[in-house]
C-alpha cells in the first residue's frame, strides 16, 4: 500500500435514528474527506460529515441502484486521493450489507480498511417493542435471514433456518410476505405462529402490524410509510399477536405493549 493511500472505513449507520450511531462512527464522519452513503441513512447522520464530499450509492428494491462493482471501484479510487474515506451503511455493515465484497476488493487493491459496527434493525425493533428476541423457556435461539437472492446466485436454505429457530427475523422480506408465509406453513410451521411486521424501526414513524402466518398468506403489502420493514416470527411475540392489532404507529404500540405487560 502506498504511503499516500488512505483508509476506507465501513461504518454502520444503525437502523435509522441518528442518535443511535456509535461514538466511533460520529468521530470518523467528522474526520471524513469523502462519504459514500446508503439510501436509508438518516439526513442528520449524514450531516455529521460536515467537511466531507457526500456521494449516494444506495440500493433500494425496485429502484435504480449503483452496481456493486462500481461502488468497489469508487472506494478504491477515493482511497488513493483521500486520507479518510467512509462507506456509510445502514444497520451493521457485516449483516446483509455486502461488506465482504467491498473488503475483498479493497484488500485486492492494497487498500487498508476498517469496520465500525452499527445497531442492526432487528435489535432496534426488539428495543422499540420491548420484546426480547430470546426468552427463557420460549426462545433459546434466534436467526436472521433474508429470502432475497442476488442475480446469478443460488437460493439459500432460509426456509429451514427460519423453521428451526425459536425466533426468526427476516430482512428484505416484506414485499414477499404472503409467499413466505405459505412456504413456512408448507414446511410445518403452524398457521397460528405470531408474526410482526415492523417498519422504520427506531424512527418516530415506526409502525407495526401484528398477525399470524395463516393470516399473512392473504395479506398484501403492509408497510405504510415506504420505509424498510422486518418480518419477526416466533412465540415471543404471542402477547402482541393476541391483541389482534392492525397497522399502528409508535404511540399506539407503546400503549398496547404497556397494557399487555401489565396483564
Amino acid at each position: 500500500m502506498s504511503h499516500n493511500t488512505g483508509i476506507v472505513h465501513l461504518v454502520g449507520a444503525g437502523p435509522g435514528a441518528p442518535d443511535l450511531v456509535t461514538l466511533r462512527a460520529a468521530r470518523l464522519l467528522a474526520q471524513a474527506d469523502i462519504v459514500f452513503y446508503d439510501a436509508l441513512v438518516h439526513p442528520e447522520t449524514l450531516a455529521l460529515a460536515e467537511k466531507a464530499q457526500k456521494i449516494p450509492v444506495g440500493k433500494r428494491c425496485g429502484k435504480h441502484s449503483t452496481q456493486q462493482r462500481f461502488i468497489n471501484k469508487r472506494l478504491i479510487d477515493a482511497a488513493r486521493k483521500h486520507a479518510v474515506v467512509v462507506r456509510l451503511k445502514g444497520g451493521d455493515p457485516m449483516l446483509f450489507g455486502r461488506a465482504q465484497e467491498e473488503i475483498d476488493a479493497l484488500h485486492a487493491a492494497g487498500i487498508k480498511c476498517e469496520v465500525v459496527p452499527g445497531i442492526t434493525a432487528a435489535l432496534a425493533a426488539s428495543a422499540d417493542l420491548k420484546i426480547s428476541l430470546t426468552r427463557r423457556g420460549v426462545s433459546r435461539n434466534v436467526t436472521f435471514v433474508t429470502p432475497r437472492v442476488g442475480e446469478g446466485e443460488h437460493a439459500s436454505d432460509w426456509i429451514s433456518s427460519a423453521c428451526n429457530a425459536d425466533s426468526a427475523v427476516m430482512y428484505m422480506a416484506a414485499g414477499q410476505a404472503a409467499d413466505i408465509a405459505r412456504k413456512l406453513i408448507g414446511n410445518k410451521l403452524p398457521a397460528d405462529m405470531p408474526v410482526l411486521i415492523v417498519e422504520n424501526a427506531s424512527l418516530p414513524n415506526m409502525a407495526m402490524t401484528a398477525t399470524t402466518l395463516g393470516a399473512l398468506q392473504s395479506m398484501n403489502e403492509r408497510t405504510t410509510h415506504g420505509g424498510p420493514a422486518l418480518l419477526m416470527i416466533g412465540r415471543v411475540f404471542q402477547r402482541v399477536a393476541d391483541a389482534q392489532i392492525a397497522v399502528i404507529d409508535r404511540d399506539v404500540v407503546r400503549e398496547v405493549l404497556a397494557a399487555s405487560l401489565c396483564a
